[in-house]
């Protein structure tokens, strides 16, 4: 397994490696329709977008792109960033790679400059990220509008 930084020829296999994860892992929790309109705000299009503001990774075994995320500054803050499109195709999860994954954006220089780093989190990961030390915000344990977890982690 090789993480690296993502460019823009990995757009069309990270949007299908979203679409999947999303259609198959977050099935139980959102229906069709609210999972098909997160899928086309993260088309490849979108992704190559959401590059230039953010630092992108991409997880391959081999030459294939399993996974993805990123990192970007909060709102422009100096001190505080975001984790964002944080997906793993389901048959290699549970299996460390998202844990990797959550290890290299803490080593990015956007987590690195931040006293505060927040995670929007889907109902689905919202346990998972618990498990990598990031807590409710503002000690909120209610999903926002029903929907996802803000979790957050102070350095």
């Amino acid at each position: 397994m090789e993480i690296r930084a993502f460019t823009e020829k990995d757009a069309e296999d990270t949007a299908k490696v979203i679409a999947e994860t999303l259609r198959i892992s977050n099935s139980r929790d959102y229906t069709a329709e609210q999972i098909e309109a997160i899928i086309a705000g993260l088309s490849a299009e979108e992704l190559v977008k959401a590059s230039k503001e953010r630092h992108m990774y991409v997880i391959c075994d081999g030459e294939r792109i399993i996974g993805t995320g990123g990192i970007a500054g909060y709102w422009g803050s100096l001190t505080e960033s975001i984790l964002l499109t944080i997906f793993i195709l389901p048959e290699y999860q549970g299996k460390g790679i998202g844990r990797k994954l959550i290890e290299t954006l803490e080593k990015d220089e956007y987590f690195l400059r931040a006293k505060r780093i927040e995670i929007p989190a889907s109902l689905t990961a919202v346990e998972f990220y618990r498990k990598m030390g990031y807590d409710f915000k503002d000690g909120i344990s209610e999903p926002e509008d029903g929907i996802m977890y803000r979790l957050e982690k102070f350095r």
